[in-house]
């Protein structure tokens, strides 16, 4: 990625974090980052172009601090362990991307055009996550009866909610991590399709 096209998507994001994609204005974004604003519709088309593009750079920054501290004595499970914690930190670079992140999903809800690169990003965390999910299932860290993809949905859904309440102060950074790793001891342990176990399911078969 060049230099410039870089501190374009810094200054995105930042922008996005900081008033919203409605307060999204294309010539503050090219002013932040130095650029014109001919060179920014150079790199991105339109306005979707470059939500489209700070989305992916939000995502690659994720990953980046996710995958921080790794150490090659880690257990599998330590690692999907810390992957998911990573979501929620008081360090300013993680804030302005969760701030990001929920406010493009937020937006999604009424902004067609987001929806698809919004899924497509997501699908990207997801798979991250089930693929940490199999390994630690290939060392018997995790039962082997959780469907790692539903798994990861799940949990990438519950980070999602928790940061959004994070965020809006509602509860604190250390709160947030605790309710996220009690969800992991819980869920990783124990498989996610019930149905068979369920009262109310097996009540409703039996009247049928």
């Amino acid at each position: 990625m060049s230099e410039r096209r870089d501190a374009i998507l810094k200054a995105s994001a930042t922008a996005i974090a900081q008033r919203g994609i409605r307060g999204l204005r294309v010539n503050d974004v090219a002013e932040v980052a130095g650029v014109s604003p001919g060179l920014l519709y150079y790199h991105f088309k339109d306005r979707i172009g470059l939500l489209e593009a700070a989305l992916n750079y939000i995502n690659d920054r994720a990953r980046d601090y996710r995958s921080e501290g790794e150490g090659s004595a880690d257990s599998a499970r330590d690692r999907l362990t810390r992957s998911l914690l990573g979501e929620i930190q008081d360090r300013p670079e993680v804030v302005e991307n969760s701030l990001a992140w929920n406010e493009l999903r937020a937006s999604a809800v009424y902004e067609e055009a987001l929806r698809e690169p919004l899924a497509r990003t997501t699908a990207a965390w997801v798979a991250e996550i089930a693929d940490a999910i199999t390994q630690a299932q290939a060392t018997g860290e995790i039962s082997p009866s959780l469907d790692p993809r539903r798994t990861a949905v799940t949990m990438t859904a519950l980070v999602e909610g928790l940061s959004g309440r994070w965020l809006c102060k509602e509860i604190s950074t250390d709160d947030a991590r605790s309710h996220l790793l009690g969800a992991i001891d819980v869920v990783m342990s124990e498989p996610t399709d019930r149905t068979t176990d369920n009262p109310v399911t097996t009540r409703t078969k039996e009247q049928r």
